[in-house]
């Protein structure tokens, strides 16, 4: 990390309660020579990072044996300063590198499947219809080790030159929130009077400014 390396952190726990904070990741790859990055759902346990999708996905095909790229980004944030070169943002990022791994079994697939669902939204995978083998072969896991993860974090109020504070513009930091909101179920849970909506499990919230 060469681009202020005092906010870097390689604590493991600091990049575990990152991970925990969030379910929403971008993944960068290259295919067939051009380069990408696709958002997608991430769940993860201590060792790596997972990632889903169709067979046929470009983005899964990419991904398994070859160099990856997962960022994992909280925008808490805006910091605004009375210059325009000094504002910033306050944020809880990671990134992982490091070589993907295809999840070929199938029953180590439908596990993996059922963590994902599990972290989401704890307890509703054994009440949904029960997956089927043609869905299983029609997905596929990436996994990706955490061993070459490292975190990025920036709080607090604004940073600028002694110089600027006379200037009269209004400074600080304007704070961002997601929020989890209530469930709207759809016609067909209504027309059935299913109202036992689960909440999601994660909730990315915000650091205090």
């Amino acid at each position: 990390m060469k681009r202020f390396h005092e906010r870097g952190h390689y604590d493991r726990s600091v990049i575990q309660d990152i991970l925990d904070a969030g379910f929403h990741c971008h993944v960068g790859f290259v295919h067939q020579g051009q380069p990408f990055v696709l958002p997608t759902l991430y769940w993860h346990d201590e060792e790596s990072i997972y990632i889903h999708g169709s067979a046929a996905s470009r983005m899964i095909e990419a991904s398994a044996d070859a160099p990856l790229c997962i960022t994992v980004t909280h925008l808490d944030a805006l910091v605004l300063t009375r210059s325009a070169f000094h504002h910033s943002a306050n944020y809880r990022s990671v990134t992982i590198l490091g070589q993907g791994r295809m999840i070929t079994d199938a029953a180590e697939c439908a596990a993996q499947l059922r963590l994902m669902m599990e972290r989401l939204f704890p307890g509703r995978w054994d009440r949904l219809r029960p997956v089927t083998p043609q869905e299983i072969k029609a997905t596929r896991v990436i996994a990706l080790p955490l061993s070459e993860a490292s975190a990025k974090i920036r709080t607090g109020p604004p940073d600028e030159d002694e110089e600027d504070l006379a200037w009269p513009v209004w400074g600080g930091v304007i704070p961002l929130r997601t929020t989890v909101e209530a469930p709207v179920p759809d016609v067909t849970s209504l027309l059935h009077g299913i109202d036992d909506a689960p909440h999601c499990a994660v909730n990315p919230g915000t650091r205090d400014a």
